[in-house]
């Protein structure tokens, strides 16, 4: 894509700030949305609970990114959290779809976040993009998500949904937490260890964020996970070796109940994800493997 304006939601996460970084530094214009007062020109105030963007701030914009939505696992799923989990995710969607259907003229792309909770637990099998969705809270959240970005594509712009699987960096996310544990000679595998793990690098995770945006073909869902899955007992192993600790401790899986309620059934639970249409798209993964993701991360500044 050659520079243009680009509209992000959910700039200041994870994912979205290492993305907003990669924009910029190839000298795209980046439209942040803010939920406060703008506070300088690369700022667009939006209020996602309320349905509320300012679409005039908008204008000129040739991608919208919206990578929105409260923290899945930075608390217990009481019902009030589940009805933020949702709401964040949702009515972000559709208010900045709408946003985006209204322009004149329209941007050429609409780039959803979602996750490969869409699955539901899928045990030993391998899914991709044709599977259909699962079952739980995090699945039909996913739906739902999806979903609303239907407004988008109602009008006729190019919409893509990136179902990002469990980003391998020290700057935040679930991987963020484990680092300081394994560091400390602490960790270990969780519940039976034998549950799929679908990671991807932040690297990765951005680069195919950017051929999601560069390529006018590519609409619909792709899953960004490295395109083999590892065991939760693989993945603890190759953490102690790249950072020199033993992991011979282990958490039970009602420990973890105990400890998460809900939330642990996506920790315990079994998702392997395939990358199949991002790979027959042409997307080469830089850090394919998990150790070469581990050591990426750890040389994140």
């Amino acid at each position: 894509m050659a520079a243009s304006r680009i509209a992000v939601a959910g700039a200041s996460g994870l994912i979205g700030s290492a993305l907003v970084r990669s924009l910029a530094d190839d000298g795209h214009e980046v439209a942040r949305l803010v939920r406060r007062p703008p506070e300088s020109p690369d700022e667009v105030r939006w209020d996602p609970e309320r349905g509320e963007v300012d679409t005039d701030a908008l204008a000129g914009c040739e991608a919208v990114v919206n990578l929105a939505g409260a923290g899945i696992a930075d608390r217990p799923w009481t019902r009030e959290r589940k009805a933020v989990l949702r709401d964040s995710r949702v009515r972000g969607t559709d208010a900045l779809a709408r946003a985006a259907a209204t322009l004149e003229p329209r941007p050429r792309v609409f780039l959803n976040g979602s996750a490969i909770g869409y699955y539901g637990d899928t045990g030993d099998l391998a899914v991709d993009e044709g599977a259909p969705a699962g079952e739980g809270f995090l699945a039909s959240l996913c739906v739902d998500w999806e979903a609303a970005a239907a407004p988008a594509a109602e009008a006729g712009i190019r919409t893509a949904y990136a179902r990002t699987g469990l980003v391998v960096s020290k700057a935040g996310g679930a991987w963020g937490r484990l680092f300081p544990i394994f560091r400390s000679g602490l960790g270990g595998r969780l519940g039976s260890g034998r549950q799929y793990w679908s990671f991807v690098s932040l690297h990765d995770e951005v680069a195919a964020l950017r051929h999601l945006l560069d390529h006018d073909d590519l609409s619909g869902p792709f899953n960004i996970t490295a395109p083999e899955p590892l065991t939760n007992r693989e993945i603890t192993a190759a953490m102690g070796r790249v950072m020199g600790k033993p992991t011979v401790l282990a958490v039970p899986a009602p420990v973890l109940r105990a400890l998460l309620g809900e939330v642990s059934r996506e920790v315990v639970g079994s998702v392997r994800v395939l990358p199949t249409r991002l790979l027959e798209a042409g997307f080469h993964f830089s850090y394919p493997g998990i150790e070469e993701a581990i050591l990426a991360a750890l040389r994140e500044g």
